[in-house]
């Protein structure tokens, strides 16, 4: 285990290979599920005609979801996919938060867990394509309108993922960075509190709903 500029890492080496893991990246990602799963208790252990205030945070969380999911794919389709998108709604909207308390580091500032789910969002996305079209109907949106368009269309499927994680990482990291200047600047008095929450709630809303709206129209490009 070694720590690199602040970070702590877990290198793992398997022969010739080294798998580096970022431990505060790991944990805080549990952290977040932790929340998550702890919300998801508290919202539906007491369920009334006449709801309580974590029960309605989370009914209108999933309606609202469910609602734009439907729209976009269609009603039969809601049903499979519209659960992973409030889930992946949640989880981005508690790490892009984290940001807020001291000593906490929300798992969007490291570019490997936007990555990761943009990753996630891509071969979902494809994989809702195979199952609409079937695996030639899927192939052959690749070579329109002319076949020679497929090297282009191939790149342009590959960019939506490197666009829509460093859209986010760039967001949060550097709301990060803005931050830490002005700290340094005026020492932490009045304006770096109200940066903080500025950045974390309202960016970090922000960009939770975008990555997962463009994760939903990924989705119903394929399908169409």
């Amino acid at each position: 285990m070694d720590e690199i500029g602040g970070i702590y890492q877990m290198i793992v080496r398997v022969g010739e290979y080294s798998f580096h893991f970022n431990l505060t990246t790991i944990k805080m990602t549990w952290i977040v599920i932790a929340l998550l799963l702890f919300f998801g208790y508290m919202a539906t252990r007491q369920r009334h005609i006449l709801p309580h205030t974590l029960q309605v945070v989370g009914e209108l969380v999933i309606s609202q979801f469910y609602s734009l999911t439907e729209s976009a794919l269609g009603k039969e389709r809601a049903k499979a996919y519209a659960p992973l998108i409030v889930a992946l709604f949640m989880f981005l909207l508690i790490s892009n938060w984290l940001d807020i308390f001291p000593h906490m580091e929300g798992p969007t500032t490291d570019l490997n867990t936007p990555l990761s789910l943009g990753l996630m969002g891509f071969c979902l996305a494809h994989y809702a394509g195979i199952r609409a079209k079937g695996f030639k109907g899927y192939i052959k949106t690749y070579f329109e309108p002319i076949a020679f368009m497929m090297p282009m269309n191939l790149i342009g499927e590959l960019a939506k993922v490197i666009s829509i994680s460093f859209r986010l990482f760039g967001n949060m990291m550097g709301g990060s960075i803005i931050i830490l200047v002005v700290s340094y600047l005026i020492y932490s008095l009045i304006l770096p509190p109200f940066l903080y929450a500025f950045f974390s709630l309202f960016i970090g809303t922000i960009q939770a709903f975008v990555f997962t709206m463009l994760t939903i129209v990924y989705i119903a490009v394929q399908v169409e």
